[in-house]
């Protein structure tokens, strides 16, 4: 079996000839927004989660339809509601009075790609419920488990601006997201593209799927085999560790940080980095990689203090200031 740098190279390249095509198909629709569009193909890639934050109007739920309906897989939208039940997301049991036995309606949940609209509007037990999905792959109705199909990629979407009538994700439910992509206002070229695509009472977004489940899931097995070199995991585990420790690293940010990231990050850091690798066709990691992806693995996973948030200082710019000051490798 051969092995290497050079060998993981020729798989790559071989393995990631439908990511052009892929991205090409989503932005005949969605104008601008490539970063995000790369975000959740890392997502994708990775067998990850992702939370998606940006005020209404920035294509957070077409973006996802699109990219849902160029992958040949089945894909449901939920609508979260602060009436929705456990019942109308993984399903429920229902009584045969026939013979008085009961059988399993499965809910929404069993699709591959999950869009959970406006996520924080759910109740608590409804966030539990998705809990277990999310993390587990598998769902529990009337004390039988049920697998979920593969691939299974929950994307959510949130808004940062309207807090009425929203109930705070816990934070066991955030950690479970690879990413948290902040989706931000298009540029003004973008939106004039924007513009002459969408000013009309006639809008068609068609879309054709051409990736299939399995190229995904074959995918997958490749990014696995992206390597990663010693000191790029050393340079991993600093800037980890610089969240929770960061007087050992030199950085005046104790007053700043409650709690830093958890083991999980370190995990999630490195799975998005080898699937940005593989976006840019290389089978080895950067750590411009590491970089990159440090924000959205990050931002989620650390909790600043009251200080921090009175001094108008955000997990990103803690983010920066660790990213600055290490060494890199």
């Amino acid at each position: 079996m051969r092995t290497g740098v050079a060998w993981i190279n020729e798989q790559v390249a071989e393995s990631s000839k439908f990511v052009p095509e892929l991205k090409a198909e989503v932005a005949r629709v969605i104008v601008g927004q490539e970063r995000l569009i790369d975000r959740l193909l890392v997502t994708l890639l990775a067998d990850g989660h992702a939370l998606l934050e940006g005020v209404p109007g920035l294509a957070k739920t077409l973006a996802v339809k699109t990219l849902a309906a160029a992958l040949k897989v089945s894909f449901r939208r939920i609508q979260f509601t602060p009436d929705l039940l456990p019942s109308d997301l993984l399903g429920t049991q229902i009584y045969n009075p026939r013979d008085g036995t009961f059988s399993v309606r499965l809910g929404p949940i069993f699709a591959n790609v999950i869009l959970a609209d406006e996520i924080n509007r759910a109740p608590a037990k409804v966030q539990s419920a998705l809990l277990e999905a999310m993390q587990e792959r598998q769902v529990t109705i009337g004390g039988e488990t049920h697998p979920l199909p593969e691939p299974f990629l929950v994307l959510a979407t949130q808004n940062p601006i309207e807090q009425e009538g929203t109930y705070p994700l816990p934070e066991a439910q955030v950690d479970r997201f690879l990413l948290k992509i902040r989706v931000t206002y298009p540029s003004r070229d973008e939106e004039r593209r924007i513009l002459d695509a969408e000013a009309r009472t006639q809008r068609r977004h068609e879309v054709r799927p051409v990736v299939d489940a399995t190229t995904i899931l074959e995918a997958r097995k490749v990014v696995d085999e992206v390597y990663v070199d010693e000191k790029i995991r050393e340079y991993v585990l600093d800037i980890v560790q610089a969240t929770r420790d960061p007087a050992a690293f030199g950085l005046d940010l104790g007053p700043y940080i409650r709690y830093g990231a958890s083991p999980r990050a370190t995990i999630a850091l490195t799975l998005a980095a080898r699937a940005h690798a593989y976006l840019d066709r290389r089978g080895y990691v950067t750590p411009q990689d590491i970089k990159e992806m440090a924000p959205d693995v990050l931002r989620h996973r650390i909790l600043p203090t009251y200080e921090a948030e009175a001094e108008g200082i955000t997990t990103d710019d803690l983010i920066a200031r660790i990213l600055g000051a290490l060494p890199v490798p």
